[in-house]
């Protein structure tokens, strides 16, 4: 009985840290869709969409599942330095160095991921750089984080079409293409990280706030996929205007940019106002691989390391480790690994392990600080 009644706090623990006040459970279902959303572009062989044939539908995912997880970093960056009141003064700047070692540790278990040789691209790095990218903004306010945003949507295309086309050829460029995780060019994924920056410094689990921000998000959807891309269209074979205008997935045009972007917004919004109603009990599992997103993006590239076939062929390998089946496994063992962790356990390992590492760097700056000498 002791055993039992042990066991039974403890998971009221962890249910209460999952559920608990300062987090947001909205954004915690919406990064545990983005990861599923990932796992289906790795794993599924999809078709070109097309709405009259539902079994093309999976083709959503690939491109905005992770810029929905770019978005929901800015998001979390927010949440972390203070919400709708950033930090200031010295809060802030420790908050810069605990943001920046957390980004030195993504970054390098980004490129530990790149070394298991599965055929993704890896977005850890480029994830990493972002965050770094983010730190002089935690005190702009809100109205010019989205301003920025779309600033950098509209005209970084043009940038990162430039620096493709003079192309990465010898291994010189191709090592820095890695260490950049440029296939996630943050010239412009800065953009995404900068909205969410910014939703995370307004009331957006608010109805009334989530229903404008579902609003927009849909609004620069339309955008994007229908006028933008639309407009693309105009120049198939154009060099500059076709791709600088494409809206399509990971081609880093101003379509997919805004239209991409659009539809993370909503997402988020969407997420949150779910998450205000008791279905969010119903999705707990799916808000714990939320909860530990690294975790969860990082063990489904071991296992495909661990269980891919034989290599061969870039393209052969990902045929034949599609062709395990392997979404629907993985998936479920995701979710049920995760659900155990978050309530046996709490926080995710390498979660976990980050924040450590975090804490033990920031107080060893911190020992050197004027104020602590003071």
């Amino acid at each position: 009985m002791a055993a039992a009644s042990g066991l039974t706090a403890r998971i009221r623990s962890r249910l209460a840290r999952l559920d608990g006040r300062g987090r947001e459970p909205g954004v915690d279902l919406a990064r545990g869709l983005a990861v599923f959303g990932m796992f289906a572009a790795h794993l599924l062989t999809t078709l070109p969409f097309d709405w009259a044939h539902p079994e093309t539908w999976t083709d959503l995912v690939n491109g905005r599942s992770s810029i929905l997880f770019a978005t929901l970093a800015g998001v979390s960056l927010a949440l972390v330095t203070g919400r709708t009141e950033p930090l200031s003064g010295t809060a802030l700047a420790w908050a810069r160095v605990r943001i920046s070692l957390r980004a030195v540790c993504i970054w390098v278990i980004g490129y530990l991921l790149i070394l298991l040789n599965t055929p993704v691209l890896v977005i850890l790095p480029a994830y990493a750089i972002l965050f770094l990218l983010a730190l002089p903004l935690l005190r702009v306010p809100p109205v010019w984080l989205f301003a920025v945003a779309g600033l950098i949507s509209v005209t970084m295309p043009f940038a990162v079409h430039a620096i493709d086309a003079a192309g990465h050829d010898g291994e010189i460029a191709q090592g820095v293409v890695l260490l950049l995780g440029w296939d996630y060019p943050f010239l412009l994924w800065a953009a995404y990280l900068i909205a969410g920056l910014g939703i995370g410094r307004i009331a957006f689990s608010r109805p009334l706030t989530a229903l404008i921000l579902a609003t927009c998000g849909a609004f620069l959807a339309v955008v994007g996929y229908g006028i933008i891309g639309a407009a693309a269209l105009l120049w198939p074979a154009d060099p500059l205007w076709g791709a600088v205008l494409s809206s399509g997935a990971h081609s880093n045009g101003i379509g997919e940019a805004v239209g991409s972007g659009g539809v993370a917004i909503a997402i988020i919004a969407l997420c949150a106002l779910l998450c205000r109603t008791p279905v969010r009990w119903i999705v707990l599992p799916v808000r714990a691989v939320g909860a530990m997103p690294l975790t969860a993006y990082s063990a489904q590239l071991v296992a495909w390391a661990i269980l891919q076939p034989p290599a061969g062929a870039y393209g052969s390998d990902l045929a034949a480790f599609r062709a395990l089946e392997p979404f629907w496994p993985l998936t479920i063992a995701t979710l049920v690994g995760c659900t155990l962790w978050t309530l046996l356990v709490g926080r995710g390992p390498l979660e976990w392990l980050i924040a450590r590492i975090a804490g033990i760097g920031f107080a060893a700056s911190a020992s050197g600080s004027p104020d602590a000498a003071r």
